[in-house]
């Protein structure tokens, strides 16, 4: 941690109001993105897809569940995965707590991941969600909407991800796609977002953005690899208040 100046109450409160300009700041710029997304062209859905879901096949029309309004959140877990991304699995653990409010607002949220269904659902009993999700297995779906690459590609190390050619090393990555229904059953392509683009849906971030350690990703990776597992995997009485403790420790002796 940076050694912070210790000051006045009047001192302080000078320069968290000198913060808040930023923070305000942000909080429009923020909405005035929104607002542009909202006005992005949407690109008409030609193709038919099926889904494997536990009620049988399904056609992306179906996945929206009578809503206009359809959230896919693109989940690494290839065919050959045994369990799900250490990321991903960190974002849906933030899903079903929304998602109980998306619902009640046209809003239907689907994870896709082309492992066979019966692998995702194994994975999803063990990390207790309950959120939907299906699997694209045998499908272009995830290979059009650029978070799955062939082997030729993994093996070239190039591919055409968050909107450019650049270096890939595995066969999946994360994603999210939106799309829309009008009432004549027409379905459109409205948005798509990758890498930090998940930032937003990654509501423990923002938590630790408030906090005088933050994020602390000072490990090899710079990134959440540093230190999130699966909610299942984390060592036990190993959580943040020890290894704080033990810093302490440290620094006192």
């Amino acid at each position: 941690m940076q050694n912070n100046r210790i000051v006045s109450q009047d001192e302080w409160l000078a320069a968290r109001k000198a913060h808040l300009k930023n923070e305000k700041a942000l909080t429009r710029m923020r909405d005035l993105v929104a607002a542009e997304r909202r006005t992005l062209p949407w690109v008409k859905v030609e193709k038919e897809y099926l889904f494997d879901t536990p009620e049988g096949k399904r056609t992306l029309a179906e996945l929206f569940d009578g809503r206009s309004q359809l959230i896919i959140y693109h989940f690494m877990m290839g065919p050959d995965w045994e369990q799900g991304c250490v990321g991903c699995s960190f974002l849906c653990d933030h899903v079903d707590g929304a998602n109980q409010h998306l619902m009640q607002h046209d809003v239907t949220f689907v994870a896709v991941s082309r492992a066979p269904l019966a692998k995702i659902q194994s994975y999803k009993k063990r990390m207790g969600w309950c959120f939907p999700w299906v699997s694209s297995y045998g499908s272009d779906f995830n290979f059009d909407y650029h978070v799955s690459f062939t082997p030729e590609e993994v093996t070239k190390g190039k591919a055409y991800y968050n909107y450019e050619i650049q270096d890939v090393g595995i066969d999946e990555l994360s994603g999210r796609s939106v799309f829309f229904k009008d009432a004549a059953g027409n379905i459109f392509h409205t948005y798509s977002s990758y890498a930090r683009g998940g930032d937003p849906f990654l509501g423990a971030y923002h938590y630790l953005d408030i906090t005088p350690k933050g994020r602390n990703e000072t490990g090899p990776g710079h990134n959440l690899t540093d230190w999130v597992r699966r909610h299942d995997e984390y060592e036990k009485g190993a959580d943040a208040r020890s290894r704080g403790a033990s810093e302490r420790s440290e620094s006192a002796a």
